[in-house]
């Protein structure tokens, strides 16, 4: 996979945090990139305020801590508790991880699994454990959830960002720092690029058992009021395996009779696992995508790897975690009066659509904008 920006200006903030002073040409030959790029990357960390910048060479700024040292050592302990460590979750923490290593502070981890009543021993474990601030991402996955297990995150004794999520309306939640996607954007553009493509409106299979899920459901129903368009079918429910297993057939078999009486043919589909399960079902059933059904699905996880690959709503995970270390960091290490007493933020992140087989488009590059989607 071919290396981006990010990765590798934390690959040039480290060999300058080990040696202290490294000029531009040496740097270029320890990254394998040409002289222009390794100046280019110089000049832009040091605008930002993460480089000191002489004739030729970069140095480690006394300002952010001894040089010679390993990242983090010395620098700012941030605690992150996530719900889980893998798919959805595990762009976030990297670039979580990215951006402390980039910005000199550690990151220590703790995962929950899931278990919004273990969430607070959690934090207090990465307390005790040396964290300074905290990325808090919930383990909630019932919309009961955030009035239940909020109030321990409002009391928290340290500097605290929300990591996609957000709290009631209202709640104790609402005057602290945040950064997550915008899901209902990402509805939006789904939908959107269906119509384009001279469908109706689609049909929305989703979970309810995560924000996510409950957000995209929300996101749907608001784009079909901004386009002015009726739902064919009440949202289905899709929950393969388990107990769940039936819910998961019922959506199954519904889609396929909307698709025979051209009440559908188009669906927006959360999350991809589902999306792919769903797929090799309704092929079972006589139901071809995209042939006899559009489909869009939400996360773009793996589904770029299905047998016919899925167009799919990416919400920016990555960037998600780069923007909640970098707020965070930007809290603990505030100098003055003013910086320490700067507003709060919620910050939310635009989604982006990629197009693949299964709407039946061509693919093409991915695209953020809502003027150019579809």
């Amino acid at each position: 996979m071919r290396e981006g920006a990010a990765e590798r200006h934390d690959r040039l903030l480290n060999l300058v945090r080990e040696r202290g002073t490294v000029r531009v040409a040496d740097l270029a030959a320890q990254l394998g990139v040409s002289p222009v790029t390794a100046r280019r990357d110089a000049e832009a960390l040091a605008a930002r305020g993460l480089l000191d910048r002489a004739h030729g060479s970069v140095s480690w700024p006394e300002r952010r801590g001894p040089a010679g040292t390993a990242p983090g050592a010395g620098s700012p302990v941030i605690g992150m508790l996530a719900p889980a460590a893998g798919y959805y979750f595990a762009d976030i923490i990297r670039g979580a991880h990215e951006a402390a290593a980039r910005l000199g502070a550690r990151l220590i981890l703790r995962v929950s699994d899931y278990r919004p009543e273990d969430d607070a021993s959690h934090a207090a474990g990465l307390l005790a454990a040396g964290a300074e601030g905290l990325l808090v991402a919930p383990s909630w996955t019932r919309p009961e959830h955030p009035a239940r297990y909020a109030d321990w995150i409002a009391r928290l004794p340290v500097d605290t960002v929300i990591v996609e999520r957000r709290g009631e309306p209202g709640g104790p939640l609402d005057g602290m720092d945040r950064v997550g996607s915008d899901h209902a954007h990402g509805a939006l553009i789904a939908v959107r690029h269906l119509v384009r493509l001279g469908h109706g409106a689609p049909v929305l299979v989703a979970r309810s058992d995560s924000p996510t899920a409950q957000a995209v459901r929300a996101g749907y129903a608001q784009a079909l009021a901004a386009l002015r368009l009726d739902a064919p079918a009440p949202v289905l429910e899709s929950t393969p395996g388990g107990p769940g297993r039936e819910g998961f057939e019922a959506a199954a078999h519904t889609l396929r009779e909307l698709v025979r009486e051209g009440r559908a043919t188009a669906v927006v589909m959360h999350n991809d696992e589902d999306a792919t399960r769903m797929v090799r079902r309704l092929a079972e059933l006589d139901v071809r995508v995209p042939g006899d059904l559009a489909l869009v699905t939400y996360d773009d996880e793996v589904a770029a790897l299905a047998d016919t690959p899925l167009t799919a709503v990416a919400p920016p995970k990555r960037a998600v975690g780069r923007g909640a270390a970098e707020l965070l960091v930007e809290r603990l290490t505030a100098a003055g009066a003013e910086e320490r007493d700067a507003p709060r933020r919620h910050v939310e992140l635009l989604p982006t659509l990629r197009v693949r087989e299964s709407c039946g488009a061509p693919a093409r590059t991915p695209d953020a904008g809502p003027a150019q989607s579809g």
